[in-house]
């Protein structure tokens, strides 16, 4: 037999789901898939790994890491950037997770003055909200401050792109969220490479984008070196070796 207590708890539950499912009321974090294994990307980090072990990287410098977007910038990123020491250090397919479970190995392993970070682009592919980017942008920052309090740290903006145009709106809140997190923190600065890319009609501008409508034309990082070079180059250039 139930307990007066019980039958009470009982109706109060029934009611709660009823209430609930009358809203279609669900939590947050019941829209978010796991993330994949970042174990998929050991290979990739271990050729950096190697390629440092043969030509040491120099201390002190800024590290560019990030998704497929980064990667492809690594052969002109330097010269975009200059006269900044970079480490380019992007990983193509990976996300905000991946990068929290290798920063001590991609980005704390080379302690740089400052880190430049894109990724979130494939978390929201992947069905991630935005408020979990956030939250794993700031375990990111949390990690490298651990060790290097002083690392200034760059985010960029996530992109739009014709190939992901329906999942715009939720990148857009994944931006707002991670520009808010740097408003927190005089270390962190939200760089704005996704607004230059909209053309008058507020779409992706077409000539930004190769055949995939995903990736970027060489047009499309002129627009993230005329968005980035400013900032970054104004702030880091004092800190140059």
């Amino acid at each position: 037999m139930f307990t007066h207590r019980q039958r009470i708890r009982f109706v109060l539950l029934g009611c709660l789901f009823l209430l609930t499912t009358a809203v279609g009321c669900q939590p947050v974090e019941s829209a978010d898939k796991a993330y994949p294994d970042p174990g998929r990307f050991e290979q990739a980090i271990m050729k950096f790994e190697k390629m440092d072990a043969a030509s040491p990287a120099p201390v002190g410098a800024v590290v560019c890491v990030g998704s497929s977007s980064m990667r492809m910038w690594h052969d002109r990123i330097g010269q975009d950037l200059e006269p900044l020491t970079i480490i380019a250090r992007g990983f193509g397919g990976s996300n905000m997770n991946d990068l929290l479970v290798y920063v001590d190995r991609v980005v704390i392993a080379y302690r740089p003055r400052a880190v430049v970070i894109y990724e979130g682009d494939n978390d929201i592919a992947q069905g991630v909200s935005p408020a979990m980017i956030a939250r794993t942008f700031d375990d990111v920052v949390d990690r490298i401050h651990a060790t290097l309090p002083d690392c200034r740290v760059y985010v960029l903006a996530i992109k739009p792109s014709p190939a992901r145009w329906e999942l715009w709106p939720m990148m857009q809140e994944a931006n707002r969220l991670l520009k808010r997190s740097c408003s927190t923190d005089k270390r962190l600065t939200f760089i704005d490479v996704a607004g230059p890319m909209l053309g008058d009609d507020g779409r992706p501008r077409p000539e930004l984008y190769v055949e995939d409508r995903l990736h970027m034309t060489r047009a499309g990082y002129e627009v993230w070196r005329e968005a980035v070079r400013p900032v970054l180059v104004e702030a880091e250039r004092g800190f140059e070796p």
